[in-house]
């Protein structure tokens, strides 16, 4: 409950008349102040005035006015700042280290305010807001979704930058990282990018004049040139692979982690390597190239890339197809786009302080069309318009950092269905 009261007293989820403290004085809040992180007060530079007096100074809060003597707060002259105790229950005076008497106001959580958060909190419900949100005012939504962005792309600088610290600030070696990861389209994510570091880009760009020795590389690094199968491409990438594997050192993943189930056959591993080995068999650094690319369009000319001929009757090793060219489609660029160049542009302009990059990747968000899933789809129908890939990336934040997490305290969404029926707000 201390934390609701917390929560309560930092929006003002109270009537705001009639606030008394516990010897009777009128209490008016002019600013309820900052949350402090750290140990002390649980807010400083709080201001009010208490029967018309001007008070600024620390607030700290608690279920029952005896916690401040269990906590110690009496001995610890931090807490001789504070201007005004904040309690659900009265149960003692409580005083600072000098004798002087602290103002206590109760200050109990509206009814109002406990049904909503409650029926938040436990409605069984993957999105229990739902039929609130086309209440709201598309005003504060925007800019609800303008935050969530900023946090997501924040989350994924912040991984970005683990990287570079790992790889001494090589940025090509990051967005070979980034990218390979991205090429595991969701379900695969993870075991492409521990291909990625077991395999360094070098080693891929000083075999650039040969097809086969790059295809072999991700093949046979991967696990999956373990197999007898009769034919001369595979038999080819068997050779190739065992003369790299003993030149550079390598170590192969176990190929039972790339997972084919309940993949579409454009999505199955093998192709997505195949397509990983054009990319690098066509560009040496395309971290440097997409820097300075003029569009969208230019960067995904640079990925749309298609494998070596024996693709066009494969999407495994094991299951052909008939004629067609495998090249990354259109939906995939996009995926890309969005997972792996625009995290890296933002990264690269707040690391090296150049905010045009930051500006150049939203914009590519702005312009690419939104993702389709389930995440997107529930928030859609919930009434909130989606109108680029920008919005449907907030609302992935939105979903796995607030409704899954059931943070609604702190999702802006939440904040106005909890201030439904509080008078005087």
């Amino acid at each position: 409950m201390e934390r609701l009261l917390h929560y309560v007293w930092k929006y003002r989820l109270y009537p705001t008349t009639s606030l008394l403290t516990t010897d009777g004085r009128t209490v008016s809040v002019i600013d309820p102040g900052t949350p402090n992180t750290d140990a002390g007060p649980d807010f400083f530079n709080a201001k009010m005035k208490i029967d018309g007096t001007l008070w600024a100074g620390c607030v700290e809060i608690h279920d029952k006015a005896s916690d401040w003597l269990l906590h110690r707060h009496d001995k610890d002259k931090a807490y001789d700042a504070v201007v005004l105790h904040i309690v659900e229950v009265s149960d003692c005076i409580v005083y600072r280290m000098n004798g002087e008497v602290i103002p206590q106001m109760e200050l109990a959580v509206p009814e109002s305010v406990v049904r909503n958060i409650d029926w938040l909190l436990h409605h069984d419900s993957s999105l229990p807001c739902a039929g609130y949100i086309p209440q709201m005012e598309p005003v504060h939504i925007t800019s609800w979704l303008g935050a969530l962005l900023g946090e997501r792309l924040e989350r994924k600088t912040t991984d970005i930058f683990r990287l570079l610290d790992q790889y001494a600030g090589d940025w090509n070696e990051v967005f070979y990282i980034t990218l390979t990861r991205n090429f595991g389209f969701g379900v695969n994510n993870d075991i492409f990018e521990r291909l990625a570091k077991s395999l360094p880009l070098r080693y891929i760009q000083k075999q650039r004049g040969s097809s086969s020795q790059v295809e072999a590389m991700l093949f046979g690094q991967a696990g999956m040139l373990n197999e007898a199968i009769d034919c001369p491409y595979y038999r080819l990438l068997q050779r190739e692979y065992q003369f790299l594997r003993y030149k550079f050192g390598l170590t192969p993943l176990d190929c039972s982690q790339f997972r084919d189930l309940r993949t579409r056959p454009v999505n199955f591993p093998c192709l997505k390597l195949a397509q990983l080995a054009a990319v690098w068999m066509q560009y040496d650094t395309l971290f440097s190239v997409i820097l300075t690319a003029g569009s969208i369009g230019e960067i995904k000319q640079y990925l749309r890339v298609t494998p070596s001929a024996y693709w066009e009757t494969h999407y495994h090793f094991r299951c052909a197809s008939v004629i067609k060219e495998k090249t990354v489609g259109e939906n995939s660029l996009c995926i890309l786009l969005i997972n792996t160049v625009v995290p890296i542009l933002f990264a690269y302009g707040v690391r090296n302080k150049q905010p045009e990059y930051c500006e150049r990747a939203i914009r590519i968000l702005e312009n690419l069309p939104p993702e389709k899933n389930t995440i997107v789809s529930v928030f859609s129908r919930a009434g909130i318009k989606v109108c680029h890939a920008g919005d449907s990336q907030a609302l992935i934040q939105l979903k796995r950092e607030y409704c899954e997490k059931k943070k609604c305290l702190y999702c802006r969404i939440g904040f106005r269905y909890l201030k439904r029926g509080i008078p005087s707000l």
